[in-house]
């Protein structure tokens, strides 16, 4: 078991969740509510909690399993931003700050990953 707290791709992917929170959500109308809104939300959280369910587990191979989870759920938000921004939802300039960060943490996801996996 590890602590997950210590883990710089968990702090990156919980500064990756307060953006969303703070500067996507917020945006979306409410028609979105309950799709886009709910759906951008979920896979924005699932990427630290799933880090965070995989630092729990006793093996190497369950933690992998959870941080290919976390991987596409990373894949998932990178979408719905990018449709966010399509839409007119949001502008270019926080698109590409939301997804510098987006690919920041799914580099360091993939990283560990293939670290673990040797």
């Amino acid at each position: 078991m590890r602590d997950y707290r210590k883990l710089e791709v968990w702090k990156k992917a919980h500064v990756m969740v307060l953006h969303v929170y703070k500067n996507i959500l917020p945006l979306l109308p409410k028609a979105e509510q309950f799709d886009l809104k709910s759906q951008a939300k979920r896979a924005a959280y699932s990427v630290p909690m799933n880090i965070v369910e995989g630092s729990g587990r006793f093996t190497e191979k369950d933690f992998v399993h959870f941080l290919d989870i976390a991987l596409g759920s990373a894949h998932e938000l990178e979408y719905r931003c990018l449709l966010c921004k399509d839409l007119g939802y949001i502008g270019e300039d926080l698109y590409n700050d939301t997804n510098k960060i987006i690919n920041e943490v799914k580099a360091m996801l993939i990283g560990l990953i293939k670290k673990l996996r040797v």
